[in-house]
């Protein structure tokens, strides 16, 4: 039996991440809020258990995927759950959070001789169900190799620098994949207006310079009007405001970047927070309705 692995929060990501490692033989126990989210997990051989303080006792490894920063720093430290983790544990966090919260933990846990790897991860929900997964790990370059093998259930991981740079990559991420929906969206709405089949549009569109996974997904998703989260708008707001944040502590200026969170504060503005980030085409759409 492989070691022990706690994992906490199970939502639409984190319960098919938690799937594939308890499917490759890690025993994991698994705790989330809403104990409802576990069931399924149980069924396939997970350990469910009440408060995340029995899921990492004597664990060799804590994921934790949780909503943001604040709720990662409330379970790990404010809940004491850090006295807790065994010394020689590894926390990996595969939440989204800022950078310098990032750096903050991995120096906290390390005066406990636990290591921290922030290793947020891109894909969705279908790259989580995959095992497909792009995973952006930052910490001790020693601490990742000890823990390295773990990953492979979830996806393809990478080493990308010392504490805080997996969420500086995750960030970067997002810009990109936001500049991507963005062009999609307009892409599309533009042809549409025309008098194009916009399915064949993406069709034709695909294997040339414009193709992208989020061509084929959350494209996929807007020709069929298909807006079930993948990935909630409201998340990427949060991900998107903590951009704005850590680049004006870089002081640095990032156009696109403002353009993008601006945009997808109108979807959450229009009622679409809970929908998949596609759905920036029905704020695009929406603008375009008032001319």
């Amino acid at each position: 039996m492989k070691g022990k692995i706690a994992f906490l929060g199970t939502g639409l990501m984190g319960e098919p991440m938690a799937a594939n490692l308890i499917n490759s033989g890690y025993q994991v126990f698994v705790w989330n809020r809403s104990k409802e989210k576990t069931n399924r997990l149980k069924s396939i051989g997970g350990n469910i258990v009440s408060t995340p303080q029995n899921a990492v006792k004597d664990a060799d490894i804590i994921f934790t995927m949780l909503e943001n920063g604040s709720v990662v720093r409330d379970i790990l430290f404010k809940s004491n759950l850090n006295n807790i983790i065994k010394s020689g544990a590894t926390v990996i966090d595969t939440s989204s959070i800022p950078p310098d919260w990032a750096k903050e933990h991995a120096s906290l846990l390390s005066k406990r001789g636990v290591a921290h790897i922030d290793a947020p991860v891109s894909g969705g929900t279908t790259g989580a169900i995959k095992g497909s997964l792009a995973i952006m790990a930052g910490g001790q370059v020693e601490e990742f190799k000890a823990v390295e093998d773990v990953f492979s259930p979830l996806g393809k991981v990478a080493y990308v620098g010392p504490p805080g740079s997996g969420q500086l990559c995750k960030l970067a991420n997002q810009i990109i994949c936001g500049g991507y929906l963005v062009a999609v969206a307009e892409g599309l709405h533009l042809a549409s207006k025309g008098g194009a089949d916009i399915i064949k549009v993406r069709e034709a569109l695909m294997g040339g310079f414009a193709d992208s996974q989020v061509l084929h997904i959350h494209g996929e998703r807007m020709v069929n009007r298909e807006f079930e989260p993948g990935g909630k708008c409201r998340i990427f707001v949060k991900d998107l405001e903590t951009v704005k944040e850590t680049s004006n502590q870089l002081n640095i200026n990032l156009q696109m970047a403002d353009l993008i969170r601006k945009m997808y504060l109108d979807v959450v503005n229009l009622g679409f927070g809970e929908n998949d980030q596609a759905s920036i085409l029905l704020a695009v759409e929406d603008s375009n309705s008032k001319k």
